[in-house]
């Protein structure tokens, strides 16, 4: 795997955060408690002298681990986030898995509509999957949520020029360019606290969470970040080869995409 420059990706992603607060005029970013969001918000800490000045969501089903809950809960408070909390409900949708995907969508629909949002800032890599890959750094939904990933604006160094559709939000990406060691570097370099379901037990760990629902752990000895950097340097296993595999097949995963998934 790549190990890209820290200090170019961070310049890129903290002038993206502050342009993206200067021009929209009602900011919320995502939480999942992984180690991209989290190492999104330690980003913005850096951006905003310490703070983040934004509210951020966490999208809950009910059945996210509970070591998830309680990184939640001690982050939030040592960071003073302004923690917003939107449950979602269980129940089927098109991925064929009840715990996410659609579901959570309608959740962050009605939360943004009650609250006026009309930027939403998102954790997403283009290397996770093939469908982000066609992301742009801020990239427009229209009302309804849903993304026209055929026919997005062209994006050059220093012009976002992205505008609102009427009543829609512009979902902005800061660490579109990342990749999965370039976070572990990060967040050993800036001592990000993390999830501690990444760290090995028993011979195994978590590499990309979910919930108790569509999450496995992967073969791992790894039990702190240097242990995780070391792996990744010499694996040929995926990044999300522990979530449910039904929901990460591209076509599904461009419909979720298409109807403002996360």
């Amino acid at each position: 795997m790549i190990e890209q420059d820290l200090k170019q990706l961070q310049e890129r992603s903290i002038y993206i955060m502050r342009e993206a607060k200067e021009k929209f005029g009602n900011v919320a970013a995502l939480w999942s408690m992984g180690k991209d969001s989290t190492a999104m918000l330690a980003l913005a800490r850096k951006a905003f002298l310490g703070k983040v000045p934004f509210p951020i969501i966490h999208i809950d089903n009910g059945i996210d681990f509970p070591e998830t809950y309680k990184f939640r809960q001690e982050l939030a408070k040592k960071w003073k986030l302004d923690l917003i909390v939107a449950e979602s409900e269980i129940k089927p949708e098109l991925s064929g898995y009840s715990c996410c995907g659609e579901n959570k969508t309608i959740a962050l629909k009605k939360l943004m509509k009650e609250r006026g949002f009309d930027a939403l800032i998102v954790s997403i890599r283009r290397d996770e999957h093939g469908i982000r890959a066609k992301e742009r750094y801020m990239s427009p939904r229209n009302r309804d949520f849903k993304w026209n990933y055929k026919e997005q604006p062209a994006e050059l160094w220093n012009d976002y020029s992205s505008k609102l559709d009427d009543k829609g939000h512009i979902r902005v990406h800061p660490l579109l360019d990342w990749n999965e060691i370039d976070i572990w570097n990060f967040t050993k370099r800036e001592k990000v606290p993390i999830n501690p379901l990444y760290k090995s037990k028993n011979g195994y760990r978590y590499r990309s969470l979910g919930c108790t629902h569509c999450t496995s752990p992967v073969k791992s000895n790894a039990k702190g970040i240097d242990g995780i950097i070391n792996e990744l340097r010499s694996t040929k296993t995926e990044e999300r080869a522990g979530r449910d595999q039904d929901k990460e097949k591209e076509y599904v995963m461009e419909k979720l995409r298409a109807l403002g998934y996360m």
